[in-house]
């Protein structure tokens, strides 16, 4: 897979997190309480959520109301409205620094510098990722523990919402998008950065003298041709003793 193809892909994936991340935090379906009375007409389905509380009834009837003081909340709530929106924000800033540093748009001119700028958006989206696993393991947590603890009466019993589910889901999503954006495009380092190829001659060349100099200074003239001058004269005739 090209690195245009791997960015693309976490890029994709890091936006549907992003988008199940604000539909946990947008939802409230955190905690679900049923109480049912003497008869079913009495029966009622409470919905908690960070923001607004709903309750329906049997009849059909559906009521809601925003949560305006956050100390009404429990403390898993309080902190879970706070992580979810430092969860969206680091998100989508990570998803805007994944565009400037693809390799299919032209903002940075250097490979390198849109290799770090990739790495660094995935590293704020795997960030997002913890921030929305936090709250929602431990909402899940406390309502467990209050569902199986023997002194709450039935009617304060409360079980897991789909926000919480879809919240794991979030997390899980996120976390793949980051991890292929690290790994989509490794920066490449010059282990030399300063290093320069030593030369072949690291010593200035020689300069060699003529070591022959010729008997005469006159300059040669050439006569057109050249007949050698031998130290002995050849004899005319050779006499058959010389042989025998």
């Amino acid at each position: 897979m090209s690195k245009i193809a791997r960015e693309t892909t976490g890029q994709i994936i890091s936006f549907v997190g992003l988008c199940l991340a604000a539909v946990t935090c947008g939802i409230p379906f955190w905690r679900v309480t049923s109480f049912i009375g003497a008869n079913i007409v009495s029966g009622q389905i409470i919905w908690d959520g960070l923001w607004m509380r709903c309750v329906m009834q049997s009849t059909g009837q559906m009521q809601c109301s925003l949560t305006n003081n956050v100390l009404s909340l429990s403390q898993d709530l309080q902190a879970a409205r706070a992580l979810v929106i430092i969860c969206l924000v680091v998100g989508l800033i990570g998803f805007i620094v994944s565009f400037v540093g693809a390799k299919c748009t032209s903002c940075l001119k250097t490979d390198q510098g849109s290799a770090i700028a990739v790495i660094s958006a995935g590293v704020l989206i795997i960030l997002s990722a913890i921030l929305i696993l936090i709250p929602v393991c431990w909402s899940a947590a406390i309502t467990i523990s209050d569902f199986a603890s023997p002194t709450l009466t039935q009617t304060q019993k409360r079980e897991i919402g789909a926000s919480i589910y879809i919240g794991w889901a979030s997390a899980g999503i996120l976390l793949i998008g980051g991890i292929v954006l690290t790994t989509s495009c490794p920066p490449r380092r010059n282990f030399y950065p300063n290093y320069t190829a030593p030369s072949m001659y690291p010593y200035a060349p020689a300069t060699y003298a003529p070591v022959y100099a010729p008997p005469s200074s006159r300059p040669y003239t050439s006569s057109g041709s050249y007949v050698p001058n031998k130290p002995y004269v050849a004899p005319a005739t050779y006499s058959p003793r010389q042989f025998i």
